[in-house]
């Protein structure tokens, strides 16, 4: 049985790489696993380190926090990160449109329509709502997506044991690239929210349709 808890972020990317290795299947040029969910009991110990590792993964604290402070600008352009972090990665490029612009800016997507802010005042206003979402793929705009489709579909906050808790649901995750970043800035939102809550933060929990390795990241036997 897949182990569903986790301590934190390195104990679940370094459980899922093996898994990936032992028990994923071949699916366009990736080894996946499917509808794969599970907790971070702690989600502020949100470092990757190379201990342990099969693969050393040499993760970058500066980049992923980089990445977070553009997605608190809400601005979806990478020139933006690149004045951030110095460079634009050639991942970004690849990614944006003709203005330079990327759907996959989580703050540009918690901006529009004031999502984010009606979260906070949802769970001001009431506590045991269950309607704290942010919505960020949208199938309706599926047409805007030739560049650069989200791979998350919505954040969801809870308020429980007055504990901020959060669920992430993703329809594809690169567990290399992808959630090493994107559990950061998921639990780096979290601690904000609860802050302007005055909470205390509480569980992550992420879902992933499609969890994969692609096959360049897989050792190879020799």
């Amino acid at each position: 049985m897949t182990k569903n808890t986790f301590k934190n972020a390195d104990e679940a990317y370094k459980y899922f790489f093996r898994e990936i290795l032992r028990s994923g299947v071949e699916f366009d040029d990736t080894q996946a696993l499917f509808n794969i969910g599970f907790t971070i009991e702690n989600p502020i110990d949100n470092h990757i380190t190379d201990k342990g590792s099969i693969v050393p993964r040499n993760w970058s604290h500066e980049y992923a926090e980089a990445e977070w402070q553009w997605y608190l600008t809400g601005d979806p352009k990478i020139s933006t990160l690149g004045d951030i972090y110095g460079k634009v990665p050639e991942i970004w490029k690849r990614m944006a449109d003709e203005n330079g612009q990327v759907n996959s800016n989580y703050g540009y997507q918690w901006e529009r329509a004031r999502q984010l802010e009606n979260v906070v005042e949802m769970l001001i206003e009431n506590p045991s709502t269950r309607r704290a979402c942010i919505s960020i793929y949208d199938g309706k705009e599926i047409s805007d997506y030739a560049s650069d489709t989200p791979c998350t579909y919505a954040v969801q906050f809870t308020i429980l044991d007055n504990r901020l808790n959060m669920c992430v649901t993703m329809r594809s995750n690169d567990l290399w690239f992808g959630f090493c970043n994107d559990q950061y800035c998921f639990s780096k939102l979290q601690q904000l929210v609860s802050e302007r809550l005055k909470l205390k933060t509480g569980t992550y929990y992420h879902f992933v349709h499609n969890l994969h390795l692609y096959n360049k990241q897989i050792p190879q036997p020799h």
